[in-house]
């Protein structure tokens, strides 16, 4: 299971032109061709959110200039898995081609199933679309009553909207049975399209973002994946990230992981959602999960690893 982050696919610096987009996204699929030729099949999911934070801007806008209908958060995120999966597919068709590698590639739409009554609903912490200074980020907040908090180690300001935590997804047999033969499997992109399935079976959507980290270990861990490896912008896991005490933690058990987590090491909004991503998916069957530099993939010895060390967690 691959969880491509957002900031693989548009960096913050950039103005999200497809010809960005495009170049980003080879070159993170460039990482991933170590992993099929040594016979992995593979499931990616993707991160959305500088697009869906682009898209959300977009209808603002259209909405104040011309009167455009408001487009809710669930259709913004399929809209945006959408364009991502046929990025993805089409150039890791190329990739593949160019490395004299065969592979299907399928893109599928995915919904995933949340609790609409869950708490996050009422506290919005995922960070969507670019970054802005305090001034921007304050003017938004005025004018359009976004909610904002800032990055990490000051790197501006970013809006937060609801994550909702992801219960299941569908189609889950079905992305099994197409990784299980090979074929790679683009699904679940920006966490899943989240929704709610009553108890007559009527699915409703559900105005959140899912986090993507955590609905690829879900997914990882329904599909009965062995491996999670989530790419990001850092290298190794980090302890007191951005401070003069910083210190790389490259091999953790779920155990140790878990003191750290909870004694507040990993800030949120960045790594600590990852961890938790990382502890679900060996807590649920999971034999490791690797959190590194897609452009480091290749080598085994970079990143870090958290894996289940004592069975007895697991219950």
């Amino acid at each position: 299971m691959i969880a491509l982050g957002g900031n693989a696919l548009l960096r913050g610096n950039q103005q999200g032109t497809m010809d960005e987009q495009n170049a980003n996204t080879i070159n993170s699929l460039e990482s991933l061709i170590y992993l099929v030729r040594d016979g992995y099949n593979l499931i990616i999911s993707h991160g959305n959110g500088p697009q869906v934070g682009n898209l959300l801007l977009d209808n603002a806008a259209g909405v104040e200039l011309y009167g455009n209908a408001v487009m809710p958060l669930d259709t913004c995120v399929a809209f945006t898995q959408g364009q991502v999966g046929y990025m993805i597919e089409r150039n890791l068709r190329n990739v593949l081609n160019r490395h004299g590698l065969r592979r299907d590639v399928v893109s599928m739409v995915s919904q995933v199933i949340v609790d609409p009554n869950d708490p996050a609903m009422m506290n919005p912490v995922k960070r969507v679309g670019k970054i802005y200074t305090r001034e921007e980020a304050d003017r938004l907040s005025a004018g359009k009553g976004w909610t904002f908090k800032e990055e990490p180690a000051g790197k501006g300001w970013r809006r937060v909207v609801p994550s909702p935590l992801p219960l299941d997804f569908m189609n889950a047999g079905l992305v099994e049975r197409l990784a299980r033969e090979g074929n790679i499997v683009i699904t679940a992109g920006g966490g899943g399209i989240p929704v709610h399935v009553d108890k007559d079976g009527q699915v409703s959507p559900v105005e959140g973002v899912i986090d993507k980290d955590l609905a690829s270990a879900m997914v990882g861990a329904r599909v009965h994946a062995d491996e999670l490896y989530i790419l990001t912008d850092v290298p190794y896991i980090y302890k007191d990230y951005g401070k003069p005490t910083r210190q790389v933690l490259e091999f953790l058990d779920y155990k140790d992981a878990t003191r750290y987590l909870e004694a507040g090491t990993f800030a949120e909004g960045s790594m600590a959602p990852k961890i938790r991503a990382c502890l679900y998916f060996v807590k649920h069957g999971g034999s490791k999960a690797v959190i590194t530099e897609a452009t480091r993939l290749e080598d085994r010895s970079y990143g870090s690893k958290i894996t289940m060390e004592y069975e007895d967690d697991r219950r």
